[in-house]
């Protein structure tokens, strides 16, 4: 269960993720993530039981994953997924199964993408590369 951040934490850690946001799409991949690790830094401890953590993590993800660096990715997710609301989370789990995918682990692509899958069902996947949905219709019944 997450917490309400204290409004002064909550208003710069949604500063710095807009302005990572704004580096992101500018491609300045470097001083994005340390903009994202800045927001987390801000986060009181156990980072993890604020659901900030877990858009943060996801956003660190989607950085990582959109420039191919699909250890980081899956590492970022996998954070995710510990935080608050980020167990079940489709998109997080579809996430983690790509990035399993691009890093050849076939059992936990096929595990993730399930997931996403059963959380979210076909549309999750429609704005994707189609090889992923084309790999899990291989594994389970669509």
């Amino acid at each position: 269960m997450s917490q309400q951040l204290p409004n002064e934490i909550y208003e710069a850690v949604t500063s710095l993720c807009k302005t990572a946001d704004e580096l992101m799409a500018q491609g300045t991949i470097d001083l994005a993530r340390e903009k994202y690790k800045e927001a987390l830094r801000l986060l009181p401890a156990d980072h993890r039981q604020w659901e900030a953590s877990t858009w943060i993590y996801v956003a660190l993800g989607d950085l990582n994953f959109r420039t191919d660096s699909f250890e980081r990715a899956f590492k970022a997710y996998s954070n995710a997924v510990q935080c608050a609301n980020g167990l079940g989370n489709p998109y997080i789990h579809l996430r983690r199964g790509q990035s399993s995918f691009e890093l050849g682990d076939m059992d936990r692509a096929a595990d993730e993408l399930a997931r996403a899958y059963m959380g979210a069902g076909l549309d999750i996947f429609m704005e994707d590369d189609p090889k992923y949905l084309e790999f899990l219709e291989t594994k389970i019944e669509i």
